[in-house]
């Protein structure tokens, strides 16, 4: 009955159709949702600027690295300076390859040194694995939104025109003064829910493909940088 009411006090003022006044006129489930979905839509912001400034800065970190390591100088200095402590994934791919050579260099048998090869291969894909988890921590976040929050505003919608209908019978009043500010609001929710999937949608494929594509960089180096160390394992051999 109550909302009947504030339906008959919304079709005579007409209804305030801002979309504060949108949301202030709301039931409280479609107000709950309406938050719930700004609430995801910021947080989907926040992990897309963190995920920005990340790959930037590590891809930043990668190309001076890269050019530090072919520039010819010695391989065991640059692992004292940046291997044995890296500061970015591709200085832990380096440095965990070169610490696992240096192991298997200083045992004397030729067992172990056949075997280092395997090794390194081991220590180089592991190390990939675990920055990759690093950086694509929360992406997961994004591709959920994007899946549920347009179903979640719809929920609010039929929610809420379900309760308009409600106070249209009890009022035996189909003006369309009447009808239109509760439908309006329960509308909200569903565009809501898009505001927030769809940033969700475009940045998850985006940066998807980059940490797909910085994978494959630090895939790319490990594999040439094994080359290497192999080849000295057999010149020492």
């Amino acid at each position: 009955m109550d909302r009947a009411v504030n339906a008959v006090n919304l079709g005579t003022a007409g209804g305030d159709l801002s979309l504060w006044g949108l949301f202030l006129q709301a039931d409280i489930l479609v107000k709950l949702v309406i938050i719930g979905l700004l609430a995801a839509s910021i947080w989907v912001w926040a992990v897309v600027f963190e995920k920005w400034s990340s790959l930037r800065r590590v891809n930043k970190a990668a190309d001076g690295f890269e050019d530090r390591f072919w520039s010819g100088g010695s391989l065991d200095d640059l692992y004292d300076q940046e291997g044995a402590q890296p500061t970015h994934p591709l200085a832990a791919v380096f440095g965990a390859a070169m610490g696992e050579w240096r192991r298997s260099s200083r045992t004397g048998s030729d067992a172990a040194r056949a075997g280092a090869r395997e090794r390194v291969d081991r220590a180089i894909t592991v190390t990939v694995q675990r920055e990759m988890d690093r950086l694509e921590r929360w992406t997961i976040f994004l591709a959920s939104v994007g899946a549920t929050a347009p179903f979640i505003g719809l929920f609010g919608t039929v929610w809420g025109i379900m309760h308009s209908f409600s106070a249209i019978a009890q009022m035996h009043n189909t003006n369309l003064a009447v009808v239109a500010p509760g439908i309006a609001e329960a509308l909200f929710a569903t565009a809501i829910g898009l505001v927030a999937a769809i940033p969700a949608v475009l940045a998850y494929n985006k940066i998807s493909t980059d940490l797909s594509r910085f994978a494959a960089r630090l895939e790319g180096f490990g594999t040439e940088f094994s080359a290497i160390l192999s080849r000295q394992t057999e010149e020492r051999v």
